[in-house]
């Protein structure tokens, strides 16, 4: 408490609690508070907690919130700024701080309002005010007038207020529907917007399109509050089976209604895994297309991307937002020439997969018997100095790449973001040997020189060997045996998790580890070969499937 006064003299509305605290607990936390500060301290409890707890919040990526924060604040950082349902507080700590600011939240758990109060007071010299209630039915802020609201309201809530509400002043755009609680969400944060502020919601895409709120968008529409509708890349956010959409709103003033809206759409952006999308494209391509269209009041059209669209063009009978159904598609030339050079690299990896198959086995070691080494641990090494062992970290920088456990399962790039803080993160060098710990399988990945550099993800092992000692590749090769990774594994009910420490190594001459090492190394080269061969194949098909059936390649 005295740390967050010290901080930010903030105001913290809502509830106090009574906590009972493990002695033990709380001279541990001070202790760490005392090595790393109060607010690198919270947010590696806070991410431990999450981590632990994945189904009890729905948290909003930290690159999605800076997105969102960027487009509310694209004319200069706001003074104040609202959000309503706030959970953990990820979108109003992606607001550019400022002198004098007051950021504004309130949630329906009380747990969650003391928590995002006291991760912004921690995080900057402003003022917070958090308060627990039901935002539609009891707000605590019905005066405010904000320059920006950020909203990741709940999605189809039916039990929102719709019998209590029918009266409310803040339906100006019309009264929602009972299975409409996001049209109750959109009209909250207009009424809370001083004129001429900005207010950036995710929705689901059926916000966009539902017939039972088309009067509503309409009138949205008419009186110049949407401004723009972005379609998200499958897997930016929870639940990440579905491209959600992000709506932006300001508050209509004296100024006439721009007769454009404007409409993008990212999906070419998605990625395979759980990585999320390509988040650099994708900021680049609607903060690009935001801007432009904000200045000017219309975009001229980017194929397949954006466009601006004539309002009176949406007002039919179905007032249907979803930006796909209004682009016009990429030219066929560019759909031919992609597919053309999708096959040649198809083509390329096939003949190099063919290349690089194991030869046959010619030669069974001793009729079949297992080799007897004497053997060591991934421990004993470590204790002797032969490799120093890490394990992933909870922050770091907000930009710079980190390989996530799926990342080495699938061999793809690092794709994952921590939340930005000043805690050190494990950054990977070449020859490192990263190791995932959960899941059960068995996989080892080599940091090559363009893996190199990015920062080691939760779940994961590093192990750095003395190159004097230990061959990586050698290394992580017998890593990846099925026997060696069944005998240091531990099962709980629903997980299973690798004891590194325990993982087997036979104690050989290091000519004789790049001996092993060698064809480790050039299995890997062929797996890599198959897994790139299954993705151009997987691309090939589907682009053949969607110009087929657009027109843009004919059947001869």
């Amino acid at each position: 408490q005295a740390d967050v006064g010290r901080l930010s003299s903030p105001v913290l509305g809502g509830p106090t609690f009574g906590i009972v605290i493990d002695g033990d607990l709380l001279r541990g936390t001070a202790e760490l508070a005392a090595e790393l500060g109060a607010r690198q301290t919270f947010e590696f409890l806070l991410g431990r907690h999450l981590d632990a707890n994945p189904r009890q919040y729905t948290l909003t990526p930290t690159e999605l919130a800076r997105l969102m924060a960027e487009l509310a604040e694209s004319a200069g950082p706001a003074a104040t700024a609202l959000d309503p349902a706030c959970g953990t507080g990820a979108l109003l700590r992606a607001v550019t701080p400022r002198p004098g600011q007051e950021l504004y939240a309130q949630d329906d758990a009380p747990d969650l309002a003391a928590l995002t109060a006291l991760r912004l007071a921690l995080r900057a010299q402003v003022t917070v005010r958090a308060t627990a209630g039901d935002t539609l039915r009891a707000d605590a802020y019905p005066a405010l007038r904000a320059d920006v609201v950020l909203c990741h309201p709940p999605f189809n809530e039916r039990n929102w207020g719709h019998d209590e509400l029918a009266y409310d002043p803040r339906w100006e755009y019309g009264f929602p529907a009972r299975n409409e609680s996001e049209l109750a969400w959109v009209q909250h944060a207009l009424a809370r917007l001083k004129d001429g502020g900005t207010a950036v919601l995710l929705m689901p895409p059926a916000a966009a399109s539902r017939r039972s709120g088309r009067r509503i968008r309409a009138d949205l529409l008419r009186r110049g509050a949407l401004k723009a509708v972005v379609a998200l890349p499958i897997g930016a956010a929870p639940p990440y089976n579905i491209p959600l959409h992000l709506w932006v709103l300001r508050r209509p003033g004296r100024a006439a209604a721009q007769p454009e809206v404007l409409l993008v759409d990212t999906g070419r952006f998605a990625t395979e895994g759980r990585g999320g999308p390509d988040w650099q494209a994708v900021r680049g391509a609607v903060l690009d297309a935001w801007k432009a269209f904000d200045r000017a009041g219309r975009l001229d059209d980017e194929p397949g991307l954006a466009r601006s669209v004539p309002v009176i063009e949406l007002l039919d009978d179905d007032v249907d937002l979803a930006p796909a159904r209004h682009l016009p598609p990429a030219t066929a030339a560019d759909g031919a020439d992609e597919l053309t050079a999708v096959r040649e690299r198809l083509g390329e990896t096939l003949r190099l997969t063919a290349d690089l198959t194991p030869p046959p086995v010619d030669h069974v070691a001793d009729s079949a018997r297992p080799t007897r080494w004497p053997l060591t641990t991934i421990g004993e090494l470590a204790r002797g100095g032969a490799l120093v062992m890490r394990t992933g970290g909870n922050g770091g920088h907000a930009r710079v790449p980190v390989l996530t456990d799926h990342d080495v399962l699938a061999g793809t790039a690092p794709s994952g973001i921590l939340p930005e803080s000043d805690e050190v993160a494990v950054l990977t060098e070449p020859g490192d040997v990263v190791v995932p710990v959960l899941g059960g399988g068995s996989m080892a990945r080599v940091i090559d020189a363009t893996t190199a550099g990015a920062a080691l993800g939760r779940s994961l092992v590093l192990l750095r060997p003395d190159p004097g000692a230990l061959d990586p590749w050698f290394l992580a090769g017998f890593l990846r045996g099925t026997a060696n990774n069944r005998q240091a594994s531990s099962y709980a009910s629903t997980a299973t998790r690798l004891d590194v420490r325990r993982l087997q190594l036979p104690r050989l001459p290091l000519d004789e580890q790049r001996r092993y090492g060698a064809r480790f190394r050039a299995l890997e080269d062929f797996e890599r070969a198959l897994r790139q061969a299954g993705r151009l194949g997987e691309q090939l098909v589907r682009g053949m499937y969607d110009g087929l059936t657009d027109g843009t390649v004919t059947p001869d």
